[in-house]
């Protein structure tokens, strides 16, 4: 199940009408790159509980 999370960062970078546009500006980034930005810390977060909840030990 937590195998899931791992298709969000794919369905939330893959679908390009969710990021398109200039604006808001973060720190004078435009939406579409600070959005894609985000996500690396977020899909690495997400591999880390999908890497975690399968060990078995």
């Amino acid at each position: 199940m937590r195998r899931l999370l791992l298709l969000l960062p794919f369905i939330g970078l893959l679908w390009l009408p969710f990021y398109n546009a200039r604006e808001p500006y973060l720190w004078g980034f435009p939406y579409f790159y600070w959005y894609q930005f985000a996500w690396v810390p977020i899909a690495s977060l997400f591999t880390y509980i999908v890497y975690r909840g399968g060990k078995t030990s």
